[in-house]
């Protein structure tokens, strides 16, 4: 027999039995629908990570406070004040910058307003660049507007589409929970993510807000832009030592505050998907060995049934290599129809976080292809020993099988 025709009696036996082999096949299907579908959610995910570490820049480093630990209590917050004198400290020619959330509301124009939803942050001239926007229209604040607490606005790309869809916003004045403010600049279009609009979005210099909403803020974070990624070693060295004097830490005093580079920002990252990606990989790999197990003993149960048919068809002429190869095939049709089945559902179920957060969708090629390979694994190492068994049947004893 050649392959063609081992290929044909495979399938010929397989629908004899269609519920059994649909069963079979569906225990597959769910081992590498765990695999994939977590694999693929994992990667949109991280995509959306890696694209918004692209906007910031390589030549961005946070400034966190410590977050304690359970001998000791968090430290303060960085103030505002604390953040004006770092920038008057520093030497280097660093942008620093802070993002303040002070309210949540609707803002207006004339007869029209946005959903309730609107942010509206306190910040600097620097926000733009250090933030990750650019400006799709006007410009930024400039310091002086800062320094004197000026009533202008960024809007963002959903607040100026909604109370600007036909008319420049440029000059115009929005009105936020009684705050008149002048539009001098629109923010470019960032997208959501896990359902939260980055584009609903006024900022404010924080100067301006702070009669109207109460004393100075604290800050957890505030943002460091060197002038190129090769001047971030130099900057982090300045910032800190600046930050040390400021915070009133002595020499040799442990250091209540630390700095994020890119490269650490995305190390968290890649660290926290691997994660993920490994733990769906693992259930589903359970999955699969419980499925693999209930394909070796359904080869078995079709061997035991296909006796007297393995006996007639040896008689006849058929050599053991025959009878293995026909029942390997059937191994592997029903495991990398069962793969198969998984990878493709597992790719739109795992894209379907893509579609319902407005991300980008992805594809795991290679998990899809490691698939496949390990189908076909699972058609050697389960469907091997039922093949052997029907090998080796016996032809004049497989005769008197009823």
């Amino acid at each position: 027999m050649d392959l063609r025709g081992a290929f044909r009696a495979s399938l010929r036996a397989l629908r004899a039995h269609p519920l059994r082999s649909a069963l079979t096949m569906i225990g597959l299907t769910v081992g590498v629908f765990a695999v994939i579908a977590a694999v693929t959610a994992v990667e949109v995910v991280a995509s959306y990570f890696e694209r918004s570490l692209a906007v910031l820049g390589p030549s961005v480093v946070e400034v966190q406070v410590d977050g304690g630990t359970e001998d000791r209590e968090r430290p303060p917050l960085f103030t505002y004040r604390q953040v004006r004198r770092l920038e008057a400290r520093t030497r280097l020619p660093l942008q620093i910058s802070v993002e303040v959330f002070v309210d949540r509301g609707a803002a207006r124009f004339r007869d029209r307003a946005t959903e309730p939803n609107v942010l509206l942050l306190g910040s600097d001239a620097e926000y733009p660049s250090n933030y990750g926007f650019t400006l799709a229209a006007g410009r930024s604040f400039s310091r002086s507007e800062v320094r004197s607490g000026r009533a202008v606005a960024l809007l963002g790309a959903a607040v100026a589409e909604t109370l600007f869809p036909s008319v420049d916003p440029i000059g115009r004045e929005v009105r936020f929970q009684g705050l008149r403010l002048q539009v001098v600049g629109v923010l470019s279009e960032r997208g959501s993510f896990l359902g939260f609009g980055q584009d609903n979005r006024i900022v404010v210099p924080l100067p301006a807000l702070l009669d109207r909403y109460g004393r100075p803020p604290t800050l957890s974070s505030l943002t460091v832009r060197a002038r190129s990624p090769a001047r971030v070693p130099t900057a982090i060295d300045n910032v800190v030592g600046h930050l040390r004097v400021i915070r009133g830490l002595r020499p040799g005093e442990e250091q209540d505050f630390r700095v994020r580079t890119a490269e650490a920002r995305r190390e968290r990252i890649e660290s926290f998907t691997q994660a993920l990606a490994a733990g769906g990989a693992g259930v589903g790999l359970i999955a699969l060995l419980a499925a693999g197990i209930g394909v070796m003993n359904i080869m078995l149960v079709s061997v035991t049934e296909r006796t007297r048919e393995i006996g007639v068809r040896k008689a006849v002429g058929a050599r053991r290599a025959h009878i293995l190869l026909q029942f390997l095939l059937e191994a592997a049709l029903l495991c990398q129809a069962g793969g198969l089945l998984g990878v493709a559902l597992g790719v739109v179920f795992g894209n379907g976080v893509a579609l319902y957060f407005d991300l980008q969708m992805a594809v795991p090629w290679e998990w899809a292809l490691g698939a496949v390979g390990t189908m076909f694994a699972a058609a050697l190492v389960f469907g091997g020993y039922p093949a052997y068994r029907a090998a080796r049947v016996d032809p004049i004893e497989s005769l008197r099988h009823p």
